[in-house]
């Protein structure tokens, strides 16, 4: 039995073109030959495959699939211009010979590429193929996001929302960290989401100070913090939202850090507009933290892009000289961590 494609929203074939004309219009803008990708993600953003094992040629003329049995039937009903190549599940030692054919100047992202598979590309690599590591083939493009991704990125939001508002009617005190996460994760799946973003994470008290704390067994208690960051993938977009919840009444301590980390975000929120640098918006908001004091508590960048990833460009942190356009997506996520 064979599968349809399973692309993601905004994936339509007119869509794909687009995304395929623009790689090329990067191939003849940077002088390389071809383009060959190899993180599956990307791959689905490209061609609307979703494969664990796959590769993609692009070139002035070529528009090539790679991939191995599994996947071939639904790789072979992608649309015109795409043509699909079997391999073995070895896959990348199957594709060295092959780039021969198309030889010259072939880019490639080293991030997308484990040591053992880039020994195995290169071992049979035909000597008229030059390989050339780039920082990045697709991440510019997948950044802005078009009406239908927006749309989707929107729907998984949404499901957030409701998530927290069943923390809030049920309440916290009493419960674990592991019952309020798996509580919300059914929630967000009987929802209609395909998976999450990440796992749940909910931190109570002590916890909070651990970015990514495993959620435990112990009963949260009265008259803390419990920070609880989530997120949900619909039609193959990501979601991501953390937020802060008051058992009872803690400490003026905990309410004032609570407050200056809310001042925070809504200085980030403030400095994001198109055409804003993106380590100025993280240096907007890192200002409110460091004139409290706990600048040595806020260990991490502002934000970062959402899409089919759930951490993707553009990067709102101290160095990222990136611009903010329309049609991104960033979190802002400040934190004091005490």
């Amino acid at each position: 039995m064979s599968a349809t494609p399973t692309p993601a929203a905004g994936s339509g074939t007119a869509m794909l073109d687009d995304r395929l004309s623009a790689v090329r219009e990067k191939l003849a803008s940077a002088r390389w030959d071809a383009a060959l990708v190899l993180d599956p993600v990307d791959i689905r953003y490209l061609t609307g495959l979703t494969s664990s094992n796959a590769a993609v040629l692009v070139g002035e003329s070529e528009a090539i699939v790679f991939t191995d049995f599994r996947y071939v039937a639904e790789a072979r009903q992608l649309p015109a211009p795409w043509r699909v190549e079997m391999l073995s599940q070895a896959l990348h030692g199957s594709l060295g010979p092959l780039l021969g054919a198309h030889g010259g100047l072939v880019a490639y992202e080293p991030a997308s590429l484990s040591h053992q598979d880039f020994l195995a590309l290169t071992a049979n690599l035909d000597e008229s193929v030059t390989l050339r590591a780039t920082e990045t083939i697709l991440g510019p493009l997948r950044a802005r996001k078009d009406e239908h991704e927006l749309d989707a990125i929107r729907r998984a939001a949404a499901l957030l929302v409701e998530a927290y508002e069943m923390v809030v009617r049920d309440g916290l005190v009493g419960r674990t960290e592991a019952e309020v996460a798996w509580r919300i994760e059914r929630l967000l799946r009987d929802g209609g989401a395909e998976r999450m973003s990440f796992d749940p994470i909910v931190a109570a008290g002590p916890g909070g100070a651990e970015a990514h704390h495993t959620p435990g067994c112990d009963p949260i208690p009265a008259d803390t913090l419990v920070t609880i960051d989530i997120g949900c993938v619909v039609d193959g977009y990501a979601s991501d939202c953390t937020r802060t919840f008051a058992t009872g009444q803690p400490s003026p301590d905990l309410l004032g850090i609570h407050a200056i980390t809310l001042r925070a975000q809504l200085a980030g929120l403030e400095a994001i507009r198109p055409g804003a640098v993106c380590r100025n918006v993280d240096a907007a908001a890192r200002a409110v933290i460091e004139e409290a004091g706990h600048g040595e508590h806020f260990g991490h960048g502002l934000g970062h892009g959402v899409g089919l990833d759930v951490h993707e460009e553009p990067r709102l942190n101290r160095t990222s000289e990136s611009v903010l356009e329309a049609g991104m997506v960033v979190t802002v996520e400040p934190g004091i961590y005490v």
